[in-house]
Order: structure tokens, then C-alpha cells, then sequence
């Protein structure tokens, strides 16, 4: 496939990559000379103001992809097909594809002025997605489905490609125990609040634990495994190993053997990455620390992250992962709403708007984590099932990568999580 433009750009290349990907798994074939894209035997898509041939997809471009610098787009919306659309033009294909594909996998609108929530991360109120009411489905995937079916359409030689559902569960490893391994002070602390709150039952709970009478709340990780092994799935770990305790970093301190061995053996089972803690968005060394703490423990090179409370910030965040050596990212969805962040239900590239240019940081999005149910929607467990198999028909449809997070402490044995481990395990057992 053959895309001709006037002019070849950084954006226009990263969507060009991105889509051919998609298609057939190879970039597009970029040119801005006519002969060469008349001449080409394949499918050919026109993204200029006027036709070159008879035989071609005719696509006026929008101007984003040919600008440089961020600036306030001219965005309305409007129905083609039954779901939405922007950047209407008046080719062949209802929109400017192109360029809402790069609006939205760039998040163009996270570099303007805009929102910001509770945690000072970008609120996702202030998203296209979420006011015209598309965040709960991967947009870009329908947008493309009906542009292949144009190209079939003109050139019944064209194949689409045979992408095919995926599922990778992953897991936030924020407090790995509830009482064991914390010390005398802070499990002292905590026992007196208990004891002042008039929470007896947890006091008891909690004596027993430290006596090694009763198991840790959190100490999942068996149950864990026993479902890996039974579903045969390959899960991912994102292990926050903060080297002090904050208001959001609540971790048990990392140089504890305890951590460290835990952190070995999830290493010998399963792909495992940082989870940065929220101090390191404040102070931008300590990321190199805590990637270094894990690397000691497990004796492998962390390649992969994932932010804690998907605190990020564009384009900084990013620049200090590549910085730090990782190339690939698991945060890109939303710490206050199930959904699609970015409209996409597939690993993509992230590109540096600032910088106009295509990076090494690979992007992985989720669209649904447990905390999202339980804390902000407020769902109880069967609501929250009913939402995952939402997430899995929109995902299965577009022939995607369905990317969940759960936390030990959901899938463990605390009251307040009563019925979460259940549903968890009855969505996997019927996804797989």
C-alpha cells in the first residue's frame, strides 16, 4: 500500500507506520512523487486537495499532520456509521483519518491547557473521549475497520491483516503484605487505630497474623500462580519499591529479604517491570534507584514500568523512562475511569510532540483496573464483572489486546474485598 502526500512529515510517518502496521504489518509506503504513485500496483490512498487517478483512495488531508508546534485544534464531532468522528472532509472517506488517529494516539490534548484531577494528573472530564461519550470504546479500531472496508472495496486484492484477540493480565504489587513484615512502629500505630475506631475483629485478625496463626490478608500470590497455571496465562508485575514511605507510597521498605525475595520469584516465573513510586514524579533520580533495587533483587535489566496511581505528565514522564532505559510502558489509561485512554486497544509508539518525533517508549494501554471499580465508580463485585465483559467484547471485536490491573490486595483475603476474588476468577475462567 502507497500513501502520496505533497509533503512528508514526522506525523505523517508515525501514522503511516501505525496504520500499515495494522494492516499488513509493515509501514506504508510514503511518496510525494505522482509518477511513483500512479504507477504503484497496489493499494493506493491520495492524501492531497485534489485526485491524481481514477483508481485511488482520495483522502483531503486535515492540516494537523502537516503544522508544527501544539496548538487548539478546530475539533467537532459528528456521527458517521454510528459512533463518532472529526476532522470531516469530503473524499472518499467521511474524515481525515489520518490526523484523528494522530490527534488521539499522540494525546494531543494532554499538551494544552487543560484539567487536572484530585492527584494533579490529567482529568480525564477534560478528554474528547469522555464529553463525546467514546471513552468506553477502542474508537480508532471502528474507524478502521470501515477504512479497510473502503480500500477492499477499491482494490479487492487489499487484505486487512489477521490480528487476533489477546489477553495479558497484569498486577500492581503496591503493598505486598497487610500485617506481616512492617515493623514494630508502624504495626503498633496502626493496631492503636484499630483499637480506637472500635475494630476489634481486625485487631484480633491482625495479632493472629504477626503470631503466624492466620495468613496475611494481601498474601495472594499462590492463588495467583494456581490460576496462571490453570488458565495457562503469562502475566505481568509491576513491583513499587519506594525507599520511604509517603502519603501514596505505602510500600513495605525494599531492602527487606522479604521484598527482594518476592521480587525473585515472580522474576522466575514472569515478565516483571517498576512501578515508579509517586515520590519519583517529584524528584526524577530516585526512578533510577528504584529500577536499580528491582534489578539487584531479580538479577535481570527492568525494561518495563508502570506509574503508581497512573501519575504522568506529557511529555516529562516519558522522557525520563527512555532516560532510565525502559522501552516499554503499561500506564496508558486512566487512574479514575475504566476506559480507552487513548481510543486503541493495541501497543503503539509514543511520539514526543515537542520534540515532533517518533520514540522507542512503546505504549501499552489498559482499559480496565480493579481500584477504577472498587474506589471511584464504586461498583460492587458484580457490577464490576459486568463491566470486564464489556471491556473483553470491545477488545475481542477489534481483534485486540485485552490489558487488565489487579492488585494482591483485591485478590486477597481482606473483608472489605469480599467477592472480588470471585469474580476475577470466574471472568478469567470464561475469557479462557
Amino acid at each position: 500500500m502507497i500513501l502520496f502526500a505533497h509533503t512528508i512529515t514526522a506525523r505523517l510517518e508515525y501514522v503511516a507506520a501505525f496504520l500499515g502496521n495494522h494492516f499488513s504489518g509493515i509501514p506504508l509506503k510514503l511518496t510525494s512523487d505522482k509518477t511513483e504513485f500512479s504507477a504503484y500496483p497496489g493499494a493506493r490512498i491520495n492524501y492531497s486537495d485534489k485526485r491524481i487517478t481514477a483508481d485511488e483512495c482520495w483522502l483531503p488531508p486535515f492540516t494537523l499532520l502537516f503544522e508544527q508546534g501544539i496548538r487548539p485544534q478546530p475539533i467537532t464531532c459528528f456521527e458517521t456509521n454510528g459512533y463518532k468522528a472529526f476532522f470531516k472532509t469530503e473524499g472518499d472517506f467521511p474524515f481525515d483519518i489520518l490526523a484523528a488517529v494522530f490527534y488521539l494516539l499522540s494525546r494531543y490534548e494532554e499538551y494544552l491547557p487543560h484539567e487536572k484531577d484530585l492527584y494533579g494528573r490529567y482529568a480525564h472530564t477534560a478528554s474528547l473521549a469522555f464529553k463525546e461519550g467514546f471513552l468506553t470504546i477502542p474508537l480508532i479500531h471502528y474507524w478502521l475497520k470501515d477504512f479497510s472496508t473502503i480500500l477492499s472495496h477499491k482494490f479487492p486484492l487489499f487484505s486487512s491483516g489477521n490480528d487476533v484477540f489477546r489477553f495479558l493480565p497484569t498486577y500492581d504489587i503496591d503493598e505486598a503484605f497487610s500485617f506481616k513484615h512492617k515493623g514494630w512502629m508502624r504495626n503498633t500505630g496502626a493496631a492503636l487505630k484499630d483499637l480506637l475506631k472500635g475494630n476489634r475483629a481486625r485487631l484480633r485478625l491482625r495479632l493472629k497474623v504477626r503470631a503466624n496463626q492466620a495468613p496475611d490478608p494481601f498474601d495472594s500470590y499462590d492463588w495467583m500462580d494456581d490460576l496462571h497455571e490453570q488458565y495457562k496465562l503469562e502475566p505481568r508485575y509491576f513491583f513499587l519499591v519506594a525507599g520511604k514511605n509517603s502519603a501514596y507510597d505505602r510500600n513495605i521498605r525494599p531492602r527487606k529479604p522479604v521484598i527482594s525475595e518476592l521480587i525473585r520469584r515472580h522474576a522466575g516465573k514472569y515478565d516483571i517491570g517498576v512501578h515508579p513510586s509517586w515520590q519519583s514524579g517529584d524528584d526524577p533520580a530516585l526512578l533510577k534507584n528504584e529500577k536499580e533495587m528491582i534489578e539487584r533483587a531479580a538479577g535481570i535489566t527492568v525494561r518495563s514500568s508502570r506509574q503508581h496511581f497512573i501519575r504522568f505528565h506529557l511529555p516529562g514522564t516519558f522522557r525520563r523512562l527512555i532516560a532510565n532505559g525502559i522501552n516499554e510502558d503499561f500506564s496508558m489509561g486512566y487512574g479514575s475511569i475504566n476506559g480507552f485512554r487513548a481510543s486503541v486497544s493495541v501497543p503503539f509508539y509514543w511520539y514526543d510532540l515537542e520534540n515532533e518525533s517518533t520514540t522507542s517508549l512503546l505504549l501499552y494501554p489498559f482499559c480496565y483496573m480493579d481500584a477504577n471499580s472498587f474506589y471511584e465508580q464504586q461498583y460492587s463485585p458484580q457490577k464490576a464483572l459486568e463491566e470486564m465483559h464489556h471491556y473483553y467484547t470491545e477488545v475481542k471485536k477489534a481483534n485486540g489486546l485485552l490489558i487488565t490491573i489487579w492488585h494482591n490486595t483485591f485478590l486477597g483475603t481482606e473483608e472489605r474485598f469480599k467477592g472480588w476474588r470471585e469474580v476475577y476468577q470466574d471472568f478469567v475462567k470464561q475469557l479462557t
